[in-house]
């Protein structure tokens, strides 16, 4: 998934010239959507980009959102992942879909080059109230001051560890949770195990190179400013994040050596990597709980918030977020599409499925994080017990939830994570030191987020 999304974040960078004068009159970045119109009768075509996993959750919803648009409407969903390309290339010959379902890291990008709309008057039009958001999520999709997405699922990491190994090593989970780097550090190298340089057990996975802003967070510094102008990834303390998160590798014999034997575990079977014994600990997103609990349910598995290093809960949130594209031909029908997928009613209907089909088969319902805290209250009590340790791991979901840091939106957050994504990869295949990669990539986001801010002033004017 990172390397799906890295690879849209270049092409949304190197779609600047395609897109550079696409949504001039069209609803640009200083009108707040006025192709919206509120008092619009919905008809004709609704063409949806990007939105794949169709599930009951999804389903539910959707029969809901059709429901609310009526009979007039023929929507059209093309399933699958958003295709960045496709869409940048409909956007540029001015045929762009109606809606798209993106990564909310995305649209800061997007919204600048005008791709896509600010939703004030869908939002007021529909009556979105913006305040039951994660203020996370709303502040990712939020670009000097406008909102351009409806945002939907939030995903978050846990701490999750085989507790067989923990005890046979004699550690707890505070000891691989974050909270204390010395301690993580000893974990790792009692858990690792190696025979004639071959692992055959991950001590800890620190996730590199996704989780890097997790853990310059836990060591006390933000990426990026608040306000998205300012990158800060030189910063000692996150080099000191990523030195210790790739010490974590280097312990192992090396990057490469732990992604070669974690890649070759059955991630999503019975046969993964805390059933068969071959990882100690590592943070990992929420949604692997539920796969874990379905395919190896009586597994020895131990779960925990991840912690900074003041022993507080922390967690990374990213996303996706409904957004409508400028030039949409169907805009209001789009707006209303959004707003019903992200009720708190209509989670509410799709958490009911989910748990009618968890109790068909036996299974707890874990809960689930939708981007929407009143939809999450709401859906937390409708969690089913599944005993220990299930239950303990539903708790740091929802605890982890509410303990939340974005990367905020800006005009270049594609150049920002591709810089970013770069430096820690260099650092990973051993061709530069940790502070050397961090500078050059502070001194080309910081470039980008410059020309970037200066562009949108300028066409603002």
């Amino acid at each position: 998934m990172r390397r799906i999304r890295t690879a849209a974040a270049a092409m949304i960078a190197g779609g600047a010239l395609v897109l550079g004068g696409c949504a001039v009159g069209t609803g640009g970045a200083d009108d707040g959507g006025a192709q919206y119109d509120p008092e619009a009768e919905l008809e004709g075509e609704l063409s949806v980009m990007g939105f794949g996993g169709v599930d009951e959750v999804a389903t539910t919803r959707m029969d809901l959102a059709k429901e609310a648009l009526g009979d007039g409407v023929d929507v059209k969903v093309a399933e699958g992942e958003l295709d960045l390309q496709q869409f940048l290339s409909a956007a540029a010959t001015g045929d762009p879909p109606d809606l798209i379902y993106a990564n909310r890291d995305q649209l800061g990008s997007l919204a600048a080059r005008g791709a896509i709309l600010p939703l004030e008057r869908c939002i007021e039009g529909e009556g979105i109230d913006t305040g039951m958001f994660v203020e996370s999520a709303l502040a990712q999709v939020t670009l000097d001051g406008q909102i351009y997405g409806i945002p939907e699922f939030n995903v978050v990491q846990v701490t999750m560890a085989n507790s067989d190994l923990l005890d046979a090593a004699g550690l707890s989970l505070s000891d691989v949770d974050g909270s204390d780097w010395e301690a993580m550090t000893a974990a790792n190298e009692a858990l690792t195990k190696s025979e004639g340089g071959k692992l055959g057990v991950i001590g800890v996975d620190s996730k590199l190179p996704e989780f890097f802003p997790l853990w310059a967070k836990a060591n006390g510094v933000d990426l990026i400013s608040e306000d998205g102008r300012t990158a800060q990834l030189d910063d000692p303390k996150a080099v000191e994040a990523l030195e210790w998160a790739v010490g974590i590798y280097d312990a192992q014999g090396g990057f490469g050596d732990v992604k070669a034997f974690r890649d070759s575990a059955d991630f999503f079977g019975e046969g993964n990597q805390f059933a068969t014994g071959v990882l100690g600990a590592m943070p990992m997103e929420q949604w692997y709980i539920n796969v874990l609990n379905d395919v190896s349910p009586d597994a020895p598995v131990a779960f925990d918030t991840v912690k900074d290093r003041q022993g507080e809960p922390i967690a990374f949130a990213s996303g996706s977020a409904w957004a409508i594209p400028a030039g949409a031909a169907n805009p209001e029908a789009a707006c209303r599409w959004a707003r019903v997928m992200t009720a708190v009613d209509s989670w509410e209907a799709a958490a009911k499925a989910r748990v009618d089909l968890r109790n068909e088969e036996g299974k707890p319902f874990t809960g689930l994080l939708t981007g929407n805290a009143e939809a999450d209250d709401l859906i937390q009590g409708m969690v089913t017990s599944g005993g220990e340790p299930w239950d303990t791991a539903v708790e740091a979901m929802y605890e982890a939830n509410d303990h939340t840091f974005a990367l905020p939106a800006s005009p270049a957050d594609a150049e920002f994570e591709t810089a970013m994504q770069d430096a820690v990869n260099s650092v990973l295949s051993g061709e530069a030191e940790p502070a050397d990669a961090l500078a050059q990539a502070q001194e080309t986001a910081q470039k980008a987020l410059d020309e970037a801010w200066q562009k949108m002033g300028e066409e603002g004017e």
